[in-house]
């Protein structure tokens, strides 16, 4: 498998608190990708650090090839790079179609009504304010606002934490059919049973380093160690 994102020796900080302690990672084009692990691991940071937000960090962060340590953040997602993170960072003031339009394209990414095709109750609440969506409206705007950019790869920090079962159960149906469009996503997630349905690998992160990596096919004999690691 080429290696569209490909994450070599990274190590990040926060302050003098060394949180990320040589990460390595490989994310194949159209692969969906799930990083698993407990509260305070490194998952969050990762990400963080991958987009840029995250400045102190040393190793190698590559997409298609091109180096992204030394872009500044505001040009990371024009490199093809959309984060989504777990506070979503709705705009209140601005309704959901406002909301949707406010990133500008950095690529061909989908049009206003393929994605109200793929989020109907975004279509059903389009002249609502932020402050009126649900959370879990408000997380399929998120991931709405990142797709119509038109990024080469998605990156989703926790997208199911405290949705009802039935939103969860959407946005697994979404990501499936993103996975059939052919995106390139990399998934945060402690639902480890959402995530199994979802994902084509897995990376298990364990005190900021990558303890283990493997295909969806091998899970019914890595249960012991996720048992361990995760307490699922």
């Amino acid at each position: 498998m080429t290696a569209l994102l490909e994450i070599r020796g990274l190590n990040a900080w926060y302050g003098e608190s060394h949180i990320l302690h040589g990460v390595d990672m490989q994310v194949g084009e159209g692969e969906m990708v799930t990083i698993l692990g407990r509260n305070g691991m490194g998952k969050t940071t990762t990400l963080r650090s991958i987009v840029g937000i995250l400045r102190k960090r040393q190793g190698e962060i590559r997409l298609a090839g091109r180096d992204l340590m030394q872009v500044p953040l505001h040009r990371t997602a024009h490199h093809g790079l959309g984060y989504v993170p777990e506070e979503r960072g709705i705009f209140a003031s601005l309704n959901v179609l406002e909301n949707l339009m406010l990133p500008p394209s950095v690529g061909e990414g989908m049009k206003v009504e393929e994605i109200f095709e793929l989020f109907p109750n975004l279509y059903e609440r389009r002249n609502s304010p932020g402050t009126r969506l649900s959370g879990g409206e408000q997380q399929m705007l998120a991931i709405a606002r990142i797709l119509r950019t038109g990024v080469k790869v998605l990156l989703l920090d926790e997208p199911t934490e405290g949705l009802a079962p039935v939103i969860v159960q959407r946005i697994g149906e979404v990501l499936k059919k993103l996975k059939e469009r052919g995106m390139t996503v990399v998934l945060v997630e402690q639902n480890f049973r959402f995530a199994a349905r979802v994902a084509d690998r897995f990376y298990l992160m364990d005190h900021g380093q990558m303890v283990s990596e493997f295909p969806v096919g091998e899970l019914p004999e890595r249960m012991d160690m996720l048992h361990k690691v995760l307490g699922v």
